[in-house]
């Protein structure tokens, strides 16, 4: 056919037919013109027995300048492109080596470096026998564009796979790729799979590591997390993604597969996050049920799981400050003011944090991270420092917290609006009060009204917002109530007695 290379496939199927068929009914089962069929009649060799010509059908363009110009180059650097020499020839002689033969070029560097080339990485492909690796590796999944409450919601996803049967589980994190995201997201999947593989492999989890001595800490805690496991840990070499790209493909499918169901759905908006995370828990229901004959052979071979988990936090000791403020790890926290002068035991979850006083739990919050514009993490619950304000609303305006304080973002616009159009003091008084009254459980249908105000733009009157969330109590008039004496029940009872018996 015309364009088409005729194969060795086809001139010995012709052959096979020419024994009892004619020329023309041979050709027609090879698929091959009777042209072509007279000539390989005559021919004794197969289309790849033949050689390519010796001769050239014109003037070698590169005759003048490859062994004395090209060659010295490519011995001095083998990394040099054959755009480069092309443009270095240019230069040095003006004219004379257009754009036309950049492809000459490039074909003979490039079978240059096959014969006189430095040696390439090789790479080998790996059996995975059943039960035997297990790998995590954490991604960021900004790209999806997923928003959560209205906001951006960045993150990254932790995900766990087996080498043999391709079983995941995917985890959502917020902050960084730490030791405790990588040991919460762990044991969440080995409990979830029911067993546990012989070898975890990560990266190097430079992520975690902040400063020698901390790398030296991690190290001791994460063998300690794979020992209690009876797994043997291992990592891949610095640089090398290839030897973890079990995992890093996963990463791929997991992804596209994320965005699809995303388009599916209409819509990137969650109301919290563990919509999100309930959404992300089905999609990868949904991946691992096409490794479910797999993992069936797989998880027999698996070993079992120990008798409890191990802890899944960091305790730190913290002391809450006479600003009711306490840090943690470069992550300011808000704590109320009985708590102010106290040393708190902080436990540090992956999502959270529990603080504990003397064998009590005081408070829980959810993990700080990080906002626009903010040196450091905070999570400020302006519920802890209303009271306190409204004994000082003046120190409103000027504080230092005021901006991670507001609950949502119609508090800081009506505060915006505020600022600019009252006094301090009285704009400041206005703002406490309206916080005061979200706090008493009316945050979400205060922000309603000062959206429809900032549409209509009016400021807002706290005395009138005060009466419709938060009506005063009328007065309950006073009822005089007197008990009937017991003769009167006997009477009572006497009376109906007389009845039955008639």
């Amino acid at each position: 056919m015309p364009g088409k290379k005729i194969t060795d496939h086809q001139v010995l199927k012709y052959k096979e037919h020419r024994k009892t068929r004619t020329q023309v009914a041979a050709a027609a089962k090879a698929a091959i013109s009777e042209r072509s069929a007279r000539r390989i009649d005559k021919s004794q060799t197969l289309p790849s027995q033949r050689g390519r010509r010796s001769w050239r059908t014109r003037q070698d363009p590169l005759a003048d300048i490859w062994d004395a110009e090209v060659v010295p180059l490519l011995q001095a650097d083998a990394q040099l492109n054959a755009v480069t020499l092309l443009e270095e020839m240019q230069r040095r002689y003006p004219g004379e080596y257009g754009a036309d033969v950049l492809r000459t070029l490039q074909r003979r560097v490039r079978q240059w470096r096959a014969v006189h080339g430095a040696e390439r990485e090789v790479y080998f492909a790996q059996e995975h026998p059943p039960g035997r690796l297990g790998l995590s590796d954490f991604t960021v999944a900004d790209d999806l564009g997923v928003q959560v409450d209205g906001a951006a919601f960045d993150h990254r996803l932790y995900q766990f796979a087996l080498a043999h049967s391709g079983w995941r589980h995917a985890g959502v994190v917020s902050g960084g790729e730490s030791f405790l995201a990588l040991s919460t997201g762990l044991q969440a999947a080995l409990w979830r799979l029911g067993g546990v593989p012989d070898e975890h492999r990560t990266d190097s989890l430079s992520a975690a590591f902040n400063n020698l001595a901390e790398q030296q800490e991690l190290t001791r805690r994460y063998d300690d997390l794979c020992r209690h496991y009876g797994m043997r840990a291992s990592r891949c070499n610095p640089g090398q993604s290839h030897e973890n790209g079990a995992i890093e493909s996963r990463h791929d499918s997991l992804k596209t597969a994320l965005d699809q169901a995303l388009r599916l759905r209409g819509s990137r908006h969650f109301d919290d996050r563990a919509g999100y995370e309930a959404f992300i828990e089905q999609v990868v229901q949904r991946l691992n049920a096409r490794a479910a004959k797999r993992l069936s052979v797989e998880r027999a071979l698996l070993k079992p799981l120990p008798a409890r988990r191990t802890a899944e936090y960091e305790e730190l000791p913290a002391r809450v400050s006479k600003y009711a403020i306490f840090t943690v790890k470069g992550a300011q926290y808000s704590a109320p003011s009985q708590l102010i002068g106290h040393r708190l035991t902080v436990r540090l979850y992956a999502q959270r944090v529990e603080c504990w006083l003397g064998g009590q739990r005081v408070l829980e919050r959810d993990r700080a991270t990080h906002r626009d514009g903010q040196r450091h993490a905070r999570d400020i619950d302006y519920r802890h420092l209303v009271a306190a304000l409204k004994r000082k609303p003046g120190a409103f305006a000027r504080w230092v917290l005021r901006d991670a304080a507001f609950p949502r973002a119609v508090y800081r616009q009506t505060w915006e609006r505020l600022a600019a159009a009252k006094p301090e003091r009285e704009a400041c008084k206005t703002i406490v009060g309206l916080l005061a009254l979200a706090a008493d459980g009316h945050e979400a249908q205060l922000a309603d009204e000062l959206e429809q105000l900032i549409e209509l733009d009016q400021l807002p009157d706290l005395d009138a917002l005060s009466a419709l969330l938060a009506p005063s109590a009328r007065e309950v008039p006073d009822v005089a109530v007197e008990l009937p004496g017991l003769d009167d029940y006997d009477e009572l009872i006497e009376s109906v007695d007389e009845e039955a018996v008639r």
